[in-house]
């Protein structure tokens, strides 16, 4: 149940970003963005947090483990959106711009989202003495 409310947190992440920037401003229909937002929340999920949050670092070094993560997601989600965007349209420039800026948003969110899986989904809570944010 902890992680089934963990993918919901990272697709509601996921879709308000792509919807707002990829259907909003880049004029993709809405269900593409929904559906490029499912695949990038299942991928993400179990490459990013799963796999490679879980392994980044030791556990004593959270700061470490979050920066590798972060830029672990943040081409990850890159990458999904890229390749998925540029099979539903023909205008790649959009597409890498675009790309582009909902990977940095997302990676932006990733952040904090990596924290709520330390307290709330893999139950570690040696960090918060060594991130000060930890607890916010």
């Amino acid at each position: 149940m902890k992680h089934l409310k963990a993918l919901v947190i990272k697709f509601v992440m996921s879709a308000v970003v792509l919807g707002i920037i990829l259907t909003g401003i880049y004029n993709y229909d809405f269900s593409d963005s929904m559906l490029i937002s499912l695949v990038l929340t299942v991928v993400a999920y179990a490459l990013g947090d799963l796999l490679v949050y879980r392994n980044a670092a030791d556990d004593s070094d959270y700061q470490k483990r979050n920066i590798i993560a972060t830029i672990s997601d943040l081409i990850l989600t890159f990458l999904v959106i890229w390749i998925m965007g540029a099979s539903f349209s023909e205008n790649n420039s959009t597409i890498i711009q675009g790309s582009i800026v909902s990977a940095i948003i997302i990676a932006a969110g990733e952040w904090f989202f990596h924290k709520y899986l330390d307290k709330h989904v893999l139950n570690t809570d040696n960090y918060r003495h060594t991130d000060t944010t930890y607890n916010k």
